[in-house]
């Protein structure tokens, strides 16, 4: 299956940052996660709010492959408290990406809001294949999420314990057991 614990996704996005400069300066830098660059690829990513540390590395993760993330919390737009209107601009951000990824930490994955998102996850964007999990286990034999990738495509990581530089060794592995490299995926 080779999920991702958090250990190896801390190790393969510290090794892809290498490339122009270490972890704790990705996350020091301060340009919002909710603008993405004019024509960039962007990814609505479903997370739990406890995961903050998970989001950083995430969102570090995919800027090295050129895609920006859009995070709720980092909209200024959101409102304060969870309401109404929440949900219907956190249905209209999803629509607005290009794809989307849950973050599929344990604590994702008792989320209702989690949940609830990639139930509208799932209407607008798995059809035209632009929808996939990124299971992240505490360790390798244990994460709680099998039946999401029964039936959602996740982004596994080199079959290699071994992590480096080469994005072309992520892939989107599919339910009937295809896979596809994920930078190829990334460039719907």
């Amino acid at each position: 299956m080779n999920i991702f614990t958090k250990n190896k996704f801390e190790n393969a996005v510290n090794s892809l940052s290498r490339q122009r400069m270490t972890f704790s300066n990705i996350l020091n830098e301060t340009r919002s996660y909710a603008n993405a660059r004019y024509g960039q690829k962007t990814i609505f990513l479903s997370h739990s709010h406890h995961d903050a540390r998970y989001v950083n590395m995430t969102r570090a993760f995919f800027e090295r492959l050129g895609i920006d993330l859009y995070v709720d919390w980092a909209d200024e737009s959101m409102p304060t408290y969870t309401c109404g209107y929440t949900a219907l601009k956190i249905k209209e951000k999803i629509r607005e990406n290009d794809f989307f990824i849950l973050l599929a930490t344990d604590l994702a994955l008792w989320s209702k809001w989690c949940n609830w998102e990639l139930g509208i996850g799932d209407t607008y964007k798995y059809v035209s294949d632009r929808l996939a999990i990124l299971p992240l286990a505490d360790d390798s034999d244990n994460w709680r999420g099998n039946e999401y990738i029964q039936t959602y495509p996740y982004i596994k990581g080199p079959d290699s314990s071994i992590w480096d530089d080469t994005p072309s060794k992520y892939l989107i592995h599919y339910p009937d057991g295809q896979e596809r490299s994920l930078l190829n995926w990334l460039q719907k």
